[in-house]
């Protein structure tokens, strides 16, 4: 079995380090069904120090491989890197993912603990992904009810057969602003029969910094752009599934707009209890409680982009 994790990056020096540092300190078994591993960096145009500083530090990452293009967005970055991989089996992370020493042997037994129960290839492990602020050390933070993810297939944490991805044809590069573009796929690799296994022993810690009110304009941006890609992801597949998924449903039209008492809850008025939660240390309570006209921005975000494709 050999290895290609494929990691798209866009200027996020600091943490990118972090993660590449991580995937060269693995330690496997001795019985390891792994040969090799290779890591397919793809820096997605960036603008800060990330190229200079890999070109500093290449030979203290001697599994990396890096590539470049413009920037494209993490769909078209993936693809590249699947199609530059010499693995046969990869793993999708984040550049801002710190994995643990048994992350790739986690992912391995997996594997093969798969492949004896289904008397076949036709699944992928999925690890589990924690969500931390800890920059200094993202790996100590506890897993919290909060990181649980029911999404079939997401590329925070996920390894899969290189053959499957060549056959549903990679990720639709169409996606270029931020969201679905993995889900979407997801929703085609299941049309091809393939099935989810648990991986709970690989775990990758995601890193953010801690929630602030300057962060509020371009998380909007970002529920606005999940709504318009949202839309995007329905087009392909127009499903009810699907329009829960994106949230553009009537349930989800009153939900939020009876939470966010339509939109009168929004960043301004918020603004004073989100700084009063977060002076008193709970930036991660202030961010989920910012959810609730986040969520709303996203709502109203789907159905604006349906009416103009819709016109």
């Amino acid at each position: 079995m050999f290895f290609s994790v494929v990691i798209p990056t866009y200027n996020r020096q600091p943490i990118l380090a972090k993660c590449l540092k991580a995937l060269e300190a693995q330690v496997l078994s001795e019985s390891s069904v792994i040969r090799d591993y290779e890591i397919v960096l793809v820096d997605d145009g960036s603008d800060d120090e990330t190229l200079s500083w890999l070109e500093r530090y290449k030979t203290e990452l001697p599994h990396v491989r890096v590539f470049q293009q413009e920037h494209q967005g993490p769909a078209a970055a993936r693809n590249l890197g699947v199609q530059q991989a010499l693995g046969d089996r990869i793993i999708f992370i984040d550049s801002d993912l710190v994995v643990t020493e048994n992350f790739l042997q986690a992912h391995a037994d997996a594997l093969v603990e798969g492949e004896k129960k289904l008397g076949s290839d036709r699944f992928f492990t999925y690890g589990a992904v924690v969500n931390t602020c800890n920059f200094s050390n993202p790996t100590t933070e506890p897993y919290k009810i909060t990181d649980f993810s029911a999404a079939f297939f997401a590329t925070g944490n996920v390894a899969i057969p290189k053959h499957w991805l060549e056959k549903v044809g990679l990720f639709d590069s169409s996606f270029q602003l931020y969201g679905w573009e993995d889900l979407e796929l997801g929703v085609r690799l299941k049309k091809l029969g393939l099935q989810l296994i648990k991986c709970p022993g690989a775990v990758g810690y995601h890193w953010h910094p801690a929630f602030s009110l300057k962060e509020i304009p371009s998380l909007i941006d970002k529920e606005i752009q999940r709504g318009r890609m949202g839309v995007l992801f329905y087009q392909k597949h127009p499903t009810w599934e699907v329009r829960m998924m994106i949230q553009m449903t009537w349930l989800h039209r009153l939900l939020w707009g009876i939470l966010s008492l339509n939109g009168l809850l929004n960043e301004r008025t918020m603004a004073p209890f989100l700084q009063w939660l977060i002076d008193l240390g709970k930036p991660q309570l202030a961010l989920e409680v910012a959810r609730i006209f986040l969520n709303w921005y996203n709502v109203k975000g789907v159905y604006e982009a349906y009416a103009e494709s819709d016109s």
